[in-house]
């Protein structure tokens, strides 16, 4: 079963999650046949986004996405408070992908790549907007890219540790926790304890990681530390797509753009990136879409989808 393990450290500011995902992996990978540093990248950001969901303050969904330049146009993951999660991946036409490709080769190899985060509430006030993070890809792994941007963002010290094969994607993620006031002697002793614990982590190389599953990991690599482990949850596959949705995408594409496509292939065809499912709309289907749209009711509503 897939699961996710919140921990903390009894004796430090220190809090720690390992994750283990494979039965949602194998589902994203069903949709798709990634090339394996692709596969691979994809992998590490559903294990990463896995974790920051349990930063979440707020019933919602944070979003990753890794918009590239090179051979990978954009990967794509999304999980929300309840570790409901999909992910994707598109390559740009034709790219060719060598088997040992690394992540700047893959997103970045013009260096206009970028990592971005969005923090998106279910019940938003009106008028409210999602927040969202855009910083450069800095970083020559997923991981890194990511401590970065909650170093950066956050002023959160985060070390995060990702792996993602055919078979499983796991990850272990520390963060430092804030301390109010202390002296420079306690402050000195939690920089020591923070160090300490890290090295700790550090030794966990990415064989054993993908080798290895979360309970022996996390006995294995603070066997003396006195932790507080909480109730394990379980993150699973769940798809948001639906025909209203792409219903909504097609209005805002117009009226004159879908007319033109329909003239062309007689009826449009999308497939979900996520989950394959196909959404079919002929000349009917589309005629009673902008009517809809156009009616009053649907055109006071806030947030309707017009062309």
């Amino acid at each position: 079963m897939d699961t996710l393990q919140r921990f903390i450290f009894e004796n430090a500011a220190v809090r720690g999650e390992l994750v283990e995902i494979s039965e949602t992996w194998r589902q994203v990978q069903a949709r798709a046949d990634y090339p394996a540093p692709v596969r691979a990248l994809l992998g590490e950001m559903l294990a990463a986004a896995a974790l920051l969901s349990a930063n979440l303050k707020f019933n919602g969904m944070i979003v990753m996405q890794m918009h590239g330049d090179g051979p990978v146009r954009l990967l794509v993951v999304e999980c929300d408070s309840d570790l409901n999660m999909r992910a994707t991946a598109k390559l740009a036409p034709g790219a060719e992908v060598a088997p040992d490709a690394t992540l700047t080769q893959l997103v970045n190899a013009h260096g206009h790549g970028r990592f971005v985060i969005t923090l998106d509430p279910k019940d938003k006030l009106p008028g409210q907007q999602p927040y969202q993070g855009i910083v450069p890809l800095d970083g020559e792994s997923v991981a890194v890219v990511i401590e970065n941007y909650m170093l950066r963002s956050e002023q959160l010290d985060t070390r995060l540790w990702v792996a993602a094969d055919t078979h499983v994607s796991r990850g272990l993620l520390l963060q430092k926790l804030p301390k109010e006031g202390g002296t420079g002697a306690q402050v000195e002793d939690d920089v020591e304890t923070w160090n300490r614990i890290v090295t700790l982590a550090s030794t966990l190389r990415t064989e054993e990681m993908l080798a290895t599953d979360i309970n022996t990991l996390l006995r294995r690599l603070f066997w003396e530390e006195t932790l507080r482990v909480f109730e394990p949850r379980h993150p699973h596959f769940q798809c948001t797509c639906s025909r209203e949705k792409v219903g909504n995408m097609l209005i805002m594409l117009g009226r004159d753009e879908i007319d033109s496509a329909l003239a062309d292939l007689g009826k449009l065809a999308i497939n979900c990136d996520f989950c394959g499912q196909l959404y079919e709309f002929d000349k009917v289907d589309c005629a009673q879409l902008f009517a809809a749209a156009n009616t009053p009711d649907a055109m006071q509503q806030p947030g309707s989808a017009r062309h």
